[in-house]
């Protein structure tokens, strides 16, 4: 599956409430503490650069009196939360690496991540992932392929597992690539049954909701991937029932312009990881 992300440059006026899912994503208005930064949208995967720089906000957001003490605790707790994810990577015990190694068919293959976060690379031997993020696949397999290739010419895609259930027309379990957009998991679950409330589409993990409401709907629309949702191998995507009768798609059409609220990036940054 090849994933299709909107391309939007430019720079865009951000919250120091920013998200990695919805990381400086376009807000109209002005407030204390907005700053602007570069973002590349056509990226699918988030970067160790972008991680840090949504550590520093948070950071300033902490220690700023211009937000009540709900909002620094929030920020407080996401911080450790991105520190977690810089130090620990992405890969989990069971996700799936696709690897093409151009002119060594023996060494491409779809590889498993099993305990430790190693994954096995044909003929070269094991490789750890501990701290790896997705961004950072392709050239760190490049690295560990140097030592036995000169100059490999090396595709990679990591692949996560997860279910979608409710009114779909094949709820199940899904291996989908981490670069993809959530609403092409749908269609790949058959998409929207007739009396799917897409409105209320979510994300769980666990017992928690990662993502719904305001949230989920504006990483939706602006075209945010799996990976920009920091969704992990295992999380469910929830289509509920019920709700007004209406063109499925239509809340979440890929063409709609969307401001999204203040009230919709706290939720979402207190539930992003």
């Amino acid at each position: 599956m090849t994933a299709t992300v909107s391309s939007r440059g430019g720079r865009c006026a951000l919250l120091t409430l920013v998200l990695i899912g919805l990381l400086v994503g376009p807000l109209v208005g002005t407030a204390k503490g907005q700053v602007a930064v570069d973002w590349d949208a056509a990226r699918e995967q988030v970067t160790r650069a972008e991680l840090e720089l949504l550590r520093e906000r948070l950071q300033e957001q902490v220690g700023s009196t211009a937000y009540s003490a709900r909002l620094r605790s929030e920020a407080e707790r996401s911080i450790a939360l991105v520190e977690r994810r810089l130090r620990e990577g992405d890969f989990q015990t069971g996700d799936r690496i696709v690897l093409l190694v151009e002119g060594e068919p023996d060494m491409s293959d779809t590889l498993t991540v099993r305990s430790g976060r190693l994954v096995d690379v044909p003929v070269v031997g094991a490789l750890g992932l501990d701290g790896v993020l997705r961004s950072e696949l392709q050239g760190v397999m490049e690295e560990h392929l140097s030592n036995y290739l000169r100059s490999p010419r090396v595709r990679t895609q990591a692949l996560i597992r997860l279910s979608v259930i409710g009114e779909v027309g094949s709820p199940g379990f899904y291996v989908v690539p981490a670069d993809v957009l959530v609403t092409d998991v749908l269609m790949l679950a058959g998409g929207p049954s007739r009396d799917a409330n897409v409105t209320n589409l979510r994300v769980e993990r666990g017992s928690a909701r990662i993502w719904e409401g305001e949230a989920m709907e504006l990483a939706v629309i602006q075209g945010r991937t799996l990976d920009q949702m920091n969704i992990q191998a295992g999380d469910r995507i929830v289509v509920p029932r019920g709700g007004a009768q209406r063109d499925n798609w239509e809340r979440i059409g890929l063409v709609a312009t969307v401001v999204g609220s203040v009230s919709a990036i706290v939720f979402a940054i207190t539930r992003l990881f």
